[in-house]
């Protein structure tokens, strides 16, 4: 590599790594993590209503109406008390992270829980659908079958509308938005302060009082230009959130998407965490859509389940071969060491160890195997062999399994089988190469050492 090309290249990693830790994406992440278990806990209690249909054996839907089929009411409530109040745990917890990097990073009085609490309070001030109509400002009112609004609150089979997966991008902006309200008021000393003598709970609760109060009418007064102007806050982040939908939803989208984690991962940087924080809104939306009946590809963790089988680079197979069939001491070793944790979808041993990260050897097979494998998946899907995605597997989930979690259905795993044989075809030949390389390095150092 040029004196010139490689400037570049710490240049970009460089920019890529700021943006990567930023205090947006770094809350991002923190509230994708927060997420996955209340998903996983809405999966599990989904799969017990769908089980007939999960495991069509003659006799077993009648089994199931007389014994666990009695419960699936309740088995309903538990899938919308996760999926249903989404956003509000999303927004919950970025805007508790952000608030807490504040409080560490500039050292000022912000209250990660206070932050919280205001961003819930916002949250629900635009969850209701307001109109301007004979000179004043009135409820939406609607009793249509499939379109129920009460005192301006939407409301379907899942609970109310807006806190579900519709509203994650009105959170994250909320949730900013109450952030820097909060942290600018405390810098600018706008709030109350109680002597030392009184307990911090109490000296807390009115610190916040000028800085919710602020959150409120800036909120507030928002929303009621939107309202005057026959919009609102929801219809206004609708727009840019269903055109990164559309993208995500695409062939070349979602091509774009493993391109861009793959290539961040080449430098060294977690692209799936970075691009993750961009997708996630968009992946829940269309799971809980899916479950409604929709035909979404990107839609829970497509990911893990067919695209990055054994980690990013999709490289369980080449792993398993390198374990059993390189030349190369360097080569063989690693494969065996990643062997077990490729299986779970873990493979930091082989991006750091072989290494992946700035190998100009192998950036177009780690590149490639991953996007090849998300086009067969994408054209399985469009002609209709590949289930729609209604269940978010936890990520770990080994080969197979984590296709039928996902689309409850045997067909996923076959389409798992097939992605990581096309990944592995795409790795072959230019893991072969870099094995003879590396084995003849490997010939001439030991030469070199017996003869020194």
């Amino acid at each position: 590599m040029s004196e010139s090309q490689s400037s570049l290249r710490d240049k970009l990693a460089t920019g890529i790594g700021k943006f990567a830790g930023s205090r947006f994406v770094r809350s991002i992440i923190d509230s994708g993590y927060a997420v996955i278990p209340f998903t996983i806990v809405g999966a599990i209690f989904l799969i017990l209503t769908v089980l007939p249909q999960a495991f069509p054996i003659p006799g077993f839907a009648g089994l199931y109406a007389h014994t666990l089929g009695k419960f699936s009411n309740m088995f309903t409530v538990v899938y919308n008390a996760t999926m249903g109040i989404l956003s509000l745990i999303f927004g919950g917890q970025f805007t508790y992270s952000y608030a807490k990097i504040y409080q560490q990073e500039e050292k000022i009085n912000i209250v990660p829980l206070n932050a919280l609490f205001m961003m819930l309070m916002a949250m629900f001030i635009t969850v209701p659908e307001m109109i301007y109509k004979n000179g004043s400002i009135q409820f939406v009112q609607s009793l249509k079958a499939d379109n129920i609004i009460g005192g301006g609150i939407q409301v379907s089979a899942s609970g109310v509308t807006r806190i579900g997966t519709t509203g994650l991008f009105t959170a994250i902006v909320i949730g900013w938005a109450t952030v820097q309200i909060y942290r600018f008021t405390i810098k600018h000393n706008w709030q109350i302060k109680m002597p030392d003598v009184v307990p911090a709970g109490v000296s807390n609760s009115f610190s916040s009082l000028i800085p919710g109060f602020c959150v409120a009418f800036v909120v507030a007064t928002i929303n009621l230009i939107l309202v005057l102007m026959g919009t609102d806050i929801f219809k206004v982040m609708y727009v840019p959130f269903s055109f990164v939908g559309n993208i995500a939803g695409t062939w070349w989208g979602v091509l774009l998407i493993v391109f861009f984690i793959h290539f961040l991962w080449w430098f060294g940087i977690h692209g799936a965490n970075i691009m993750s924080s961009f997708y996630t809104p968009i992946a829940l939306a269309n799971l809980a859509a899916n479950v409604k009946g929709a035909h979404n590809f990107f839609a829970g963790d497509p990911m893990n389940a067919f695209i990055i089988l054994g980690g990013s680079g999709s490289t369980l197979l080449i792993a398993w071969w390198m374990a059993g069939r390189a030349k190369s001491t360097q080569l063989r070793e690693i494969g065996k060491v990643e062997a077990v944790p490729a299986l779970f979808n873990i493979n930091e041993p082989f991006l750091f160890g072989l290494p992946v990260v700035y190998n100009v050897n192998l950036f177009v097979p780690f590149i490639g195997a991953p996007m090849a494998s998300a086009i067969v998946a994408y054209i399985f899907h469009a002609i209709g062999f590949m289930p729609d995605i209604k269940v978010q597997q936890p990520w770990p989930t080994p080969i197979g399994l984590g296709g039928y979690l996902a689309t409850l259905s045997w067909r996923g795993i076959v389409i798992a089988i097939v992605c990581a044989i096309v990944a592995f075809l795409i790795w072959y030949p230019f893991m072969k190469r870099f094995d003879l390389k590396t084995y003849k390095k490997e010939q001439e150092e030991a030469k070199q050492n017996a003869n020194a």
